[in-house]
């Protein structure tokens, strides 16, 4: 939705908000160079105009992070959203964004009784035989409390924050806005896709803001898991629900990475590390259907040695294709089939269409091979899969392949469940784990229906083409033949090309009008013209002091743009 001049009047408070904490933060320059200064008072831009900001600084991704975490809600859920996409942001900035936590006030018990009663339309007390009125946790977007049903059952509910939906599309609205500036006045930034970050960034946190979409997957999960001994789904309380307050069982037990808290318990770890990656396995090369939040605070381990899982509100899909090639990738490794692994790498990437595939693939392996040569001496188990997963998707983005965002959010969460597996069981063997899996997707991939379902889409597609292609080389010859052939081409760069001369032209132009006053100036002095003042012609003064003003306004103007 295009950001209107009516809706950008009514946010001009949060929009000077925003720009003073990005002030405060050394990006003054930003700022005025996407043309938003006119919203800082004007002693205020003669302060800040000259402020170059640290992007390229060793701080910079520091102090962006400091920003965002000031900024509120919105730009918190921004920076942890763009801290698994280092193929949009870079890695540098990445890492520090993974640093920011939730931290945001509680709002009072009051407030939620208001929003739930609201929602469902009854009393608290007719829903509830107790509410907690302290929170047991408090989000950007939502905050937890303990209660229990008037029929006894131990619930959670998670309660969005008042009018976060509001401040959340003023925020989505501004940023877009932002974002097309960046893209118009610093092409260089369109490197990192502004307007595809607050895209992607939108769609992700309203479905995030969507609490009945997030109690339709953790149903959808529970069915899939109807049937498993090792991993519990809650129960979501439907009549409860709404689009601002999920109701679902309570899961009693600790958090993954609490060891003390499980050993208490006396559970056997080993098998608690299998049974969790077991479990995401399943997820993600059967059911096509994953968790992809897996952090410790939404795992639990359960007295009765279940799994228990938490917070549905980001879950990713994997299509037939991707999770084909994802155990193709898993057999290689397990196989020590390295070439076979470059293979498989380059399709689960969307190699750019103006790169040679064979230069690419070459270079691509060349760069590998200083990696998978020290893991031709090591047993399956020594391979630390987290290290080689995180290199192999840097080395991607190093070529410049648009990396599938629901392929990171697979990636993420298996850095996470390492990570968790070898906390629990530090001989743990993650990538053998995966084996029975990806094995049983290719035994599938073979078998006669299958084939025969391959061979049939083939084979339409191929009749499709030979149906097709004559009258499309028809239409092509009859446009030869009129004339009416037109070749498109694409200059990279021209438009830069031309806006960089115009603005060159334009600053000629206009050193060449304040030479001419100056000349002026000179020239009526020297003659008297005009009325004299103690022996100054007030024509001339008035045309130096004019041109003085012009001069000056012409230095800030290319100091602000950074090329002296």
């Amino acid at each position: 939705m295009p950001f209107s001049f009516l809706r950008f009047r009514k946010s001009a408070n949060r929009i000077r908000q925003i720009i003073n904490v990005f002030l405060k933060y050394g990006f003054g320059k930003v700022i005025d160079q996407i043309h938003l200064g006119r919203f800082i008072p004007f002693r205020k831009r003669i302060r800040t105009f000259g402020q170059w900001p640290p992007v390229k600084s060793p701080s910079a991704p520091e102090q962006l992070r400091m920003a965002f975490a000031e900024l509120g809600p919105s730009f918190i859920k921004l920076a942890q959203i763009l801290s698994s996409r280092p193929d949009l942001i870079t890695k540098r900035y990445a890492d520090e964004f993974k640093k920011l936590q939730d931290r945001v006030p509680p709002f009072p018990a009051e407030e939620a009784f208001r929003i739930i009663e609201d929602g469902t339309g009854k009393k608290i007390e007719d829903v509830f035989s107790t509410f907690d009125r302290i929170p047991v946790a408090a989000a950007s977007i939502a905050q937890v409390f303990r209660g229990e049903l008037i029929d006894g059952s131990d619930v959670i509910i998670k309660v969005q924050r008042p009018h976060i939906r509001e401040q959340i599309e003023t925020d989505i609205g501004i940023l877009m806005y932002t974002a097309s500036l960046l893209e118009k006045y610093l092409p260089e930034s369109k490197f990192f896709n502004p307007t595809g970050i607050v895209e992607e960034f939108s769609r992700t946190v309203r479905k995030e803001l969507d609490f009945l979409e997030e109690a339709r997957n953790c149903i959808r999960f529970r069915k899939n898991f109807e049937h498993s001994v090792d991993v519990h789904i809650p129960m979501i309380f439907e009549d409860h629900t709404t689009d601002k307050v999920i109701v679902m069982e309570r899961i009693e037990g600790v958090r993954m990475d609490d060891i003390e808290g499980i050993t208490k318990l006396g559970l056997d770890r080993v098998k608690l590390a299998k049974a969790g990656v077991n479990a995401y396995f399943k997820q993600i090369l059967e059911d096509g259907f994953f968790h992809a939040d897996p952090h410790a605070g939404n795992i639990f381990a359960m007295p009765t040695g279940k799994i228990g899982f938490m917070d549905f509100g980001i879950v990713g899909r994997v299509t037939p294709e991707l999770r084909e090639t994802m155990a193709n990738t898993f057999l290689a490794l397990i196989q020590k089939d390295f070439d076979g692994l470059v293979d498989q790498y380059i399709e689960l990437g969307l190699v750019p269409e103006h790169v040679d595939l064979d230069v690419f693939r070459k270079e691509f392996k060349t760069d590998l091979a200083d990696f998978f040569e020290p893991l031709y001496g090591l047993s399956i188990k020594e391979i630390n899969f987290a290290e080689y997963l995180d290199t192999v998707t840097h080395l991607a983005i190093k070529h410049q392949m648009k990396i599938p965002s629901d392929l990171l959010l697979i990636n993420k969460a298996m850095l996470i469940l390492e990570n968790i597996g070898r906390e629990l069981d530090p001989d743990f063997d993650f990538i053998a784990a995966a084996e029975p899996y990806a094995s049983k997707i290719v035994k599938e991939r073979m078998k006669p229906g299958r084939l025969l379902e391959k061979t049939r889409k083939s084979a339409m597609d191929l009749g499709e083409f030979a149906l097709f292609f004559p009258k499309q080389l028809r239409q092509v010859v009859q446009k030869v033949l009129r004339d009416d052939f037109h070749i498109k081409m694409t200059h990279i760069g021209m438009d830069r090309f031309i806006r960089d001369m115009d603005r060159s032209t334009n600053r000629i132009s206009f050193s060449m009008i304040i030479a001419a006053m100056l000349l002026s100036s000179a020239i009526m002095h020297a003659t008297g013209a005009g009325p004299v003042y103690k022996g100054f012609s007030l024509l001339g003064m008035s045309a130096f002091f004019f041109a003085f003003l012009l001069g000056i306004w012409l230095i800030i103007s290319i100091i602000r743009s950074g090329r002296l």
